[in-house]
């Protein structure tokens, strides 16, 4: 041994003798460390915990908000209506509205996750150790290289580290590998370096559990030096990516720039050349920045999120980040994990093959004892029965009320003995058990020595090679079919035990083959009368079983659910591709991927480290199954998708799935089975974990994105009506150039489209949505056809506008001595623009004049408040002065709701025209906004 401070860590542990990982660790396996020996390598490693990321300040966080393009440009226009004007009501109405927005998105975005802070979280419990020759109780946070630790069924493994000893044990290693099923663990030497975590079988890691067996560890690595420390180095490098809307509304904030300045720029030519003066030129460049900039935009849009959140949350959905919602309506690629998302994550018998030949089927799911064994011809079989009651035997698990104590596998097969009419415990207290042999993966089988009832129960076929019962003992084993076999001399049939033919031995083999094919994981039962009392030693009783009869083999798998086959049809209708991607073996994927009606190729982790990114790049979209995975694979798929434009939404629930989580465009975790790590890591989580909710969110977010866009559509038909109102004005001389004030636009885009547009936010999903394919990622907001939709309206609306404006005193003498009238006239006008606009953007091309008109009573309650709050500006003395409005007489109403209503009947006109068309090709989408 050497001296501590020059102590080395094994590069390859799982290549090296325990006591060679001992030696080069400085340590007694018998022993452990000493208390001092522990405190240098505590003070040398540091603790065992994973490296915090930087906390970002609540000051940081906010100012990332209001330094939003929009936002910019809104505390601009406040501070220079502050300055030029020097007028209060404007600039406190504009920041009112920036901290509403700021106040939304911010408390949204403090839930979102601390992935490394929940790593870290899971390691506060202690772990038995030796120390000094004792073993002693240790905090987790202090383990060392070197430290032995005792481990036993149901803990949870605290460190990284080499097996010295263990004793039938078994490993979940779900959340690190993604495996489904426990592994099987020894401290036998391993020879390939180059071995994948999830087939270092003389390896344990932290925060895999111990599900069976005991062990003794020798600990490697700790902290960010083990595979979790791995998985959070990865997880906090990964860059997350912005959603679509946010990229969106990036291009909206520019193009609105844009548009403001060029306006900006018009007007003040056109005043310069006119001679007005320069306060009044800067007074007119606020209000028609504050006209081109839809002040409610981003609040809105928090709120449409909002909302969505709100339903996707009783849908089974919870979404942790509100841009979030968005992406799901643009997911055109689905990676999901297997185990517990696709599948029920509760092993359970399907088929089960008797050594006679006969073939039976298993109906029922899970660890519920409702199903039956059922057969072709529906005949008993009483070879089937002693190989149930050899299954209920030879096995450590319980299942009670549906809720497993034990090994997955082994209770599937009591599952399985219950509904073949055995009652497990009175089986188990008619035949106690004085002696087994625990299983091993050295050997590969179990063996229990069993008590036969006092009436004396002589198994025909479960006899000696003389077919006599011997002392009243019978020996069941389980375990591989192959193994079982070589260690077989009988074949149990109707009449009794036979000899075991060459033909037989093929026969089965062949049916093993295909069980296998099918994604069935095989276990087979045997059994012999034992010849006297079973042997005390360990190894003489292993070595008694042999000429057995051979009974039956059994095909047993996760099933996958119920809902899932459905929920991947609808995904496929609506253009969307799934693939599924797992730590599970190869075959056995396969299998599930071909139940649920996953298409494409299956390829396995090492097949993707032999291919450069370019060509899994290429490849990924074909691949339907991707097994035997990594972390870094997940990451290089979702990549290799998103790298041809996809919108990637990835599915996990364990520790490994964390930075693939963060990677894609949404990370959706699984709320039940899903780890902290996961969670943190995710934007959305799964309250059932369960797929169908998955594509039922997929619908909910294109609703969400359709009802944004309806309300982009209202506000931007808004804002071009103003700007074109305001060019006419300036062009014209109407109204001296600026016909409304700043606060009769801040009315209008924030009070007056306020309730109207939030109304449009719960709209609900249209049904078709989720037979049209997902919008292309790189579309904006504002496609041509929408640009000409908005132009159109906007002209109209400015037309009525300025031809009231400017024919209001003609038409109403009596009233034209008032300043006020021709403005107020036109105000309202507007305003009822905006009330009949609203209905006509609920459908690109669907009537008014339909039900679907009445599915959103929030609509009308708005539209109504809208009228209502319209009549008291106009018409209440203590607000006229605030507005600069004056009283309308009855016609003067009628003429504004009239001049108003144009907006419909012209849209009503296009729609008509492209129903029509429409009608020669195929049937139009009806879901989108204006």
């Amino acid at each position: 041994m050497h001296a501590d401070n020059q102590l080395g860590v094994p590069e390859y542990p799982w290549t090296q003798t325990p006591s060679q990982v001992a030696d080069e660790l400085d340590v007694d396996p018998a022993t452990g460390l000493s208390p001092d020996q522990a405190a240098q390598r505590l003070q040398r490693y540091g603790h065992n915990e994973l490296a915090a990321g930087r906390k970002v300040p609540a000051w940081r966080k906010i100012l990332a908000l209001l330094t939003d393009r929009l936002i910019l440009v809104l505390i601009a226009a406040a501070v220079i209506s502050a300055v030029v004007s020097r007028e209060w009501e404007t600039p406190v109405v504009i920041l009112a509205v920036i901290a509403l927005n700021t106040v939304l998105n911010y408390v949204q975005e403090q839930r979102a996750e601390s992935s490394l802070e929940a790593l870290r979280s899971t390691s506060v419990a202690v772990a038995t150790v030796r120390r000094g020759g004792q073993p002693v109780d240790v905090p987790r946070t202090e383990l060392v290289p070197g430290d032995v630790v005792l481990l036993e069924a149901g803990d949870t493994i605290p460190a990284d580290g080499r097996l010295i000893e263990a004793v039938r044990l078994q490993v979940a290693e779900a959340a690190l590998t993604g495996e489904s099923q426990p592994v099987n663990k020894n401290p036998a030497v391993l020879t390939d370096p180059e071995l994948g975590v999830g087939d270092r079988t003389n390896m344990l890691y932290m925060d895999t559990d111990v599900s069976r067996g005991r062990a003794v560890l020798l600990v490697t690595g700790t902290g960010m030096d083990t595979q979790i420390g791995r998985i959070a180095h990865l997880l906090g490098s990964t860059v997350e990516e912005k959603t679509t809307l946010q990229r969106s509304i990036d291009q909206l904030a520019r193009l609105l720039t844009y548009v403001a300045l060029v306006v900006v720029a018009i007007v003040f030519i056109l005043g310069l050349l006119r001679g007005d003066s320069w306060g009044d030129l800067f007074l007119t460049a606020v209000s028609l920045a504050v006209a081109t900039i839809p002040e409610g935009l981003t609040a809105v849009v928090a709120f449409t999120l909002a909302m969505g959140a709100s339903r996707l949350a009783a849908r089974g959905a919870i979404i942790k980040q509100l841009a979030a919602v968005e992406t799901l309506g643009s997911t055109s690629q689905i990676c999901t994990d297997k185990t517990g998302t696709l599948t029920l994550n509760e092993m359970t018998v399907r088929r089960v093959a008797t050594a006679s030949g006969r073939d039976f089927r298993v109906s029922g799911s899970g660890y519920s004892t409702e199903g039956k064994v059922l057969s072709a011809d529906g005949r008993p079989s009483p070879v089937l029965t002693r190989a149930l009651l050899g299954f209920a035997l030879c096995n450590d698990a319980s299942v009670r009320d549906g809720m497993l104590t034990g090994d997955p596998t082994e209770g599937a097969l009591v599952v399985l003995a219950e509904k073949g009419g055995i009652d497990t415990d009175g089986a188990r207290a008619s035949h106690p058990r004085i002696a087994e042999v625990p299983f091993d993966s050295d050997y590969k089988f179990m063996a229990t020595f069993n008590r036969l009832p006092i009436d004396g129960e002589a198994d025909d076929d479960a006899g000696t090679s003389s077919g006599e019962a011997g002392d009243g003992v019978v020996c069941y084993v389980k375990g591989a079919p192959g193994v079982l076999l070589e260690r077989s001399d009988f074949l149990a049939t109707a009449d009794g035990a036979r000899p075991l033919l060459p033909e037989d031995r093929h026969r089965i083999r062949d049916e093993v083959d295909a069980l296998a094919r099918q994604g069935l994981r095989t276990m087979a039962v045997a059994s012999r009368t034992a010849d006297g009392t079973p042997p005390a030693d360990p190894d003489a009783l292993r070595n008694s079983v042999s000429g057995l009869v051979f009974h039956a083999v059994a095909g047993i798998m996760d099933p996958p659910r119920t809902e899932a086959a459905e929920a991947i049809t609808r995904a496929h209708e609506a253009g969307i591709s799934v693939h599924m991607i797992t730590g599970d073996h190869l075959v056995t994927a396969s299998a599930i991927a071909r139940d649920l009606g996953i298409g494409g190729e299956a390829v396995s982790g090492t097949q993707l480290d032999g291919m450069d990114d370019a060509e899994l790049q290429r490849r990924a979209p074909d691949y339907g199954v991707l097994a035997r995975v990594s972390p870094e694979h997940k990451i290089r798929m979702v990549a290799a998708l998103q790298a041809d434009g996809a919108v990637v939404a990835m599915t996990g629930d364990g520790v490994n799935d964390a930075p693939a989580l963060k990677r894609a465009n949404i990370g959706i975790a699984m709320g039940i089975t899903g780890t902290d790590v996961s969670k943190g890591a995710a934007k959305m989580i799964l309250t059932d974990d369960n797929f169908a909710t998955i594509v039922a969110a997929v619908q909910e977010g294109r609703g969400i994105y359709a009802n944004i866009l309806k309300f982009v559509s209202f506000q931007l038909t808004t804002a071009s009506g103003f700007v074109l109102i305001f060019l006419a004005a300036a062009a014209f001389g109407l109204a001296g150039g600026a016909p409304f004030t700043a606060l009769q636009i801040l009315w209008v885009n924030i009070i007056m489209d306020g309730p109207p547009a939030l109304a449009l936010g719960v709209d609900p999903a249209d049904k078709e949505l989720m037979k049209q394919p997902p919008r292309e990622p790189r579309e904006p907001l504002l496609t041509g056809q929408r640009i000409v939709r908005i132009l159109t309206m906007g002209i109209i609306m400015a037309v009525g506008t300025c031809s009231v404006l400017y024919l209001a005193p003609q038409m109403y003498p009596e009233s034209a001595g008032d300043p006020l009238f021709a403005t107020t006239l036109a105000f309202t006008t507007f305003v009822f623009y905006q009330t009949f606009n609203l209905l006509n953007v609920r459908s690109a091309n669907g009537s008014v004049f339909s039900l679907h008109t009445f599915t959103n009573r929030a609509v009308w309650v708005s539209l109504a408040a809208v009228v209502v709050l319209q009549i008291l500006v106009v018409q209440l003395e203590v607000l006229q002065g605030l507005f600069d409005t004056t009283d309308l007489t009855d016609g003067q109403w009628f003429l504004a709701i009239a001049v108003g209503s144009t907006a419909l009947w012209v849209s009503e006109i296009r729609k008509a025209v492209s129903r029509f068309q429409a009608r020669k090709s195929a049937p139009a989408y009806q879901g989108e906004g204006l």
